[in-house]
Formats: C-alpha cells, sequence, structure tokens
C-alpha cells in the first residue's frame, strides 16, 4: 500500500460552505487497479471519486478516471471542475497559462480558470469546462418518455420539451414548464427495473439569481433511483439542448441541489457555439489516503 495525496472538493458551491456536490480526488494513483479504484470510490459513498494519472499524450495536464459508487464514467461535469482543483491545490501548473487540460474517458475537456465578482462585489475564482459533443441527442421515443414521466409522476400537458441529451451518462433530458413545477417533483425513487439517467429542468420568472432550476435522478441497474446534489454534465448538455432549440438564452445561472441539502449554482455561457460550464470549487478537506 501507498499514501497518497487527497483531497475532497465542494463543487458548484454557492457562498456558503459544503452547499455544492462534494468529490473525492486521489492524486498520484499510478498503480492502482480497477478494482481498488471502484472499491475506494464505492467506500467514499460520494456521487463520484477521482484518480489522477500522468496523461498518455503531450497535449494534456493530467489524466483522470472517474467512478461513480458502481461504475466508471467516460465523462462527468463536478468530478472535472473538482479534480482540477485538486490537482491545481496540490502544485499542478498547466502547460497553458489559464487553462488546464484534462484526458477522460471522452477525449481532452479543456477547463478554464476564470475571475468574476461574487455577491459580495469581491473578485473570486471560477473554473469552467467545455461541454464535449452529445453522444446522443434528437427526439424521445414515446414509449420512453411515457416510463420516465411515470417515473417522475408528471403528466405529459406539463412537459415543454423532451430530447435526448447524452454527454456519457445517458442522460433524457425534460424541460417543464416552471422552476417552481422541477422543484415540487415527488419521483418514483424505489424504481429499480432498469438503468435511468433524467435531468428535469424550468425557466425562473425573470428578475432572479437564476434562471434555471434542474435537478437530476439516477441509478446503476438494478439500483434505486436517486438525486444528485449538482450535476455538471447535466447542466452541460441541457445547455447544448437549450440554447440550440432557442429555449433559453446565453449566459445564464442555473441553480441545483435543495431537495438534496445542497444549494449549487452553475454558470452557463456560450462563445463561438461552444457551451462552457463554470462554478466554484472550493478544497474542503486536504490530507492523504493509504491505498
Amino acid at each position: 500500500m501507498t499514501e497518497r495525496p487527497f483531497r475532497t472538493i465542494d463543487v458548484f458551491a454557492s457562498a456558503s460552505p459544503t452547499s455544492g456536490n462534494p468529490l473525492a480526488v486521489v492524486l498520484g494513483a499510478e498503480g492502482l487497479t480497477t478494482a481498488q479504484m471502484a472499491a475506494f470510490s464505492a467506500w467514499t459513498n460520494l456521487s463520484e471519486c477521482t484518480f489522477v494519472l500522468p496523461p498518455t499524450g503531450p497535449d494534456a495536464d493530467y489524466r483522470v478516471r472517474i467512478f461513480s459508487l458502481t461504475t466508471e464514467l467516460p465523462f462527468a461535469g463536478h468530478p472535472t471542475l473538482g479534480t482540477a482543483r485538486a490537482w491545481l491545490d496540490a502544485g499542478g501548473t498547466p502547460r497553458t497559462p489559464g487553462v488546464v487540460v484534462q484526458e477522460c474517458g471522452v477525449g481532452l475537456v479543456p477547463v478554464e480558470i476564470r475571475s468574476q465578482v461574487n455577491e459580495s462585489g469581491a473578485a473570486e475564482e471560477l473554473l469552467a469546462f467545455a461541454a464535449p459533443p452529445l453522444r446522443r441527442s434528437g427526439k424521445v421515443a414515446d414509449d420512453e418518455l411515457a416510463r420516465t414521466l411515470a417515473i417522475l409522476g408528471v403528466a405529459p400537458h406539463d412537459v415543454v420539451a423532451a430530447s435526448w441529451i447524452d454527454n456519457g451518462p445517458g442522460w433524457l433530458g425534460l424541460l417543464l414548464k416552471s422552476a417552481a413545477a422541477v422543484t415540487a417533483l415527488e419521483p418514483d425513487l424505489s424504481h429499480r427495473e432498469s438503468q435511468v439517467a433524467i435531468g428535469v429542468a424550468g425557466r425562473y420568472p425573470e428578475g432572479g439569481d437564476a434562471q434555471l432550476e434542474v435537478r437530476a435522478f439516477f441509478n446503476d441497474a438494478p439500483g434505486p433511483l436517486r438525486e444528485d446534489p449538482v450535476t455538471g454534465s447535466l447542466n452541460a448538455s441541457l445547455a447544448q439542448w437549450l440554447l440550440r432549440d432557442g429555449l433559453i438564452g446565453a449566459p445564464y445561472v442555473a441553480r441545483q441541489g435543495r431537495a438534496t441539502g445542497a444549494d449549487g449554482y452553475a454558470f452557463l455561457s456560450e462563445d463561438d457555439g461552444q457551451v462552457w460550464v463554470g462554478g466554484r470549487a472550493v478544497v474542503t478537506v486536504r490530507g492523504a489516503v493509504t491505498l
């Protein structure tokens, strides 16, 4: 066994501590087997755990493997921002100033280091990743949509639009009539017959600090459905869909997590057709693990 640097990162946090989605990060993960990584990820009992490795080519700053409680993922958003923060916090220096390039299952993902003015008027550092291309998009079959609405307890007339928006985890996206309709959802969390990944969004009235309310439900079949606090991959693919179809304008802020006790904010922007997903990523634990 080897002692390895470790971080826990609060990703997409609001100004309050521990308001986002926590991520466990093991740095210096060389020599660990897939089984060891999967077992440690399950042991952390967090949505995801990542393992940082040397890149396989000259264009990336590091390579990352991303694990949920039971599955290795080719890409996930909050692990992308959280891993970049952990790598920087541990002394990593990007090859290109201001941009961390991550290598993962979907290829190379740039993460920009940005500055913005926060709610109190002070400058703060954000990280923002470039949304990868969708692997699947387009119309949802009637039977699949009906099954999804049954899980959520949503009537068809409450749905503004639906689309496949899969960038790795398998998301099926729904836009409901309002943010209030999203916060009121009481899905059937006992569902376990098949693997699902459902992203739900609704617009807020104008004038608030967020324009979109988001919730994410998924499982690792045959396990029960659970809700993710704040989900980068979903916010990325939602933005690609909603902006493409003119259902929202950029930039905008998405709020997610209140049903889970979190209160996360994702900052969505678009530059020459490229969607960027930004958020706070705060180190909450520094230490070492023996693996």
